[in-house]
């Protein structure tokens, strides 16, 4: 069975760094040169440097171009990653439902977090994630709006508010703190669980350059996720 074009475009391109002929930090062919290329749609070219770039291969910086990303140890711990991208790399299918996306006002852990003042405005989303149809997370995110002005125009069935702040403020830094909790009543509802259910909650801000662009408080049911690790001494 014949993989779809993008899936055909990754591994092309796979092939290039894994080969050594596109090495580290090589700049690669902009979207326009691929599109030429491989004869695809700019669309479908999109989609391939999107999931390279979620899965670590590419480093996409806005403005300058793509690059070749150095190699890494790569994991749900030490690096920002897509829960959409980490069920598709299961073979599981995911879906998500919107539970709120508004405009608000900033309180004080909210703007300390986002590096601006108190009152100023910010975008709010809640989204639940599914894998398989079991819910594995709960998004409680907010975002800077300077950073990510469309963000409440965005379709967040279609995509992830990971995908979409990768592509207008491109992450250069990321923060994880993580601890165990028991989620709150209305928590529980959204994901399906007792009261008593341990939960992981890892506490992430992204950074693009000197900004910071998202706050987010990821809770995952504990008995439908870890983390995992991997690192050198």
């Amino acid at each position: 069975m014949m993989l779809p074009l993008y899936q055909q475009i990754k591994q092309m391109i796979l092939r290039q760094i894994e080969t050594g002929t596109w090495p580290e930090h090589y700049r690669i062919p902009s979207e326009n040169e691929l599109v030429n290329e491989f004869g695809a749609s700019r669309m479908t070219i999109h989609r391939a440097l999107r999931e390279l770039t979620a899965e670590n291969y590419l480093v996409r910086v806005q403005g300058v171009g793509t690059f070749v990303a150095e190699r890494k140890g790569r994991s749900a711990l030490f690096s920002v990653n897509s829960i959409a991208d980490e069920i598709k790399a299961r073979h599981h299918r995911h879906s998500s439902t919107i539970v709120h996306l508004e405009q608000e006002t900033a309180n004080s852990e909210q703007a300390l977090a986002l590096e601006i003042r108190e009152g100023q405005s910010v975008f709010h989303s809640i989204i639940v994630h599914y894998e398989n149809d079991i819910p594995i997370q709960l998004e409680d995110r907010y975002v800077n709006v300077q950073m990510a002005p469309d963000y409440l125009q965005q379709d967040f069935i279609a995509t992830t508010p990971y995908a979409y702040l990768s592509d207008v403020a491109p992450l250069t830094a990321g923060e994880h703190r993580v601890e165990a909790v028991l989620a709150k009543s209305h928590e529980c509802a959204l994901l399906h669980i007792e009261p008593d259910e341990p939960c992981l909650l890892i506490r992430r801000r992204t950074w693009s350059g000197d900004q910071a662009v998202s706050y987010a408080r990821l809770i995952h049911p504990g008995s439908r996720h870890h983390l995992e690790g991997k690192f050198t001494t």
